[in-house]
């Protein structure tokens, strides 16, 4: 198993994922708030097989969603990190920077904080030339996100996500990219 890079800033360690990680991860991934811009919550199972996934990403690809963790106490705060989609769209292949926190880790900057530092090593550890992330139309959260880690959106990049069946109120995409800085 390959071991995941482990980052840090002013307050926060992305770190590879721990056995105490497991609890925090399946109640957020269960709550409806969290999730209100996915598909569906998750199951345990469903949240466990996304664990193992996460760590089959590092391992094939080199990177992968760390857990975030607040560097003052070790508090788990969520995820942040790249990944490779598994689907196909105009703009695959591609790496994408995403995020998932519970709520009470809103709204104090931990997204675009983690997202900042997964870019740094997706540009200069890596070599990517440009990072994408996408999120349905109505998760203004997130596209703030993407908007203050430097993102930019074209509505021509736009799309409907294939995971969802046509008609689904979330399957209506945007599209963000970032190149690396020359």
């Amino acid at each position: 198993m390959a071991e995941a890079v482990e980052l840090t800033t002013d307050r926060l360690v992305l770190r590879q994922w721990r056995p105490e990680d497991v609890e925090p991860f399946v109640a957020m991934n269960a709550d409806p708030q969290v999730m209100a811009y996915f598909a569906a919550t998750l199951p345990r199972v469903e949240s466990e097989l996304f664990l193992a996934r996460i760590q089959q990403a590092w391992d094939r690809d080199g990177f992968g969603l760390w857990a975030v963790a607040r560097r003052e106490d070790g508090a788990w705060l969520g995820m942040t990190g790249l990944a490779a989609p598994s689907f196909e769209a105009p703009f695959t292949p591609c790496v994408e920077v995403g995020w998932r926190y519970p709520v009470g880790a809103w709204g104090h900057g931990y997204a675009t904080e983690a997202a900042r530092a997964a870019v740094a090593f997706g540009f200069e550890t890596l070599g990517l030339a440009e990072i994408l992330s996408w999120t349905t139309v109505a998760n203004q959260r997130s596209r703030a996100v993407m908007e203050r880690i430097g993102m930019t959106h074209d509505p021509a990049d736009d799309f409907d996500h294939p995971r969802l069946p046509v008609g689904h109120p979330i399957r209506p995409h945007v599209l963000y990219r970032l190149a690396r800085p020359a």
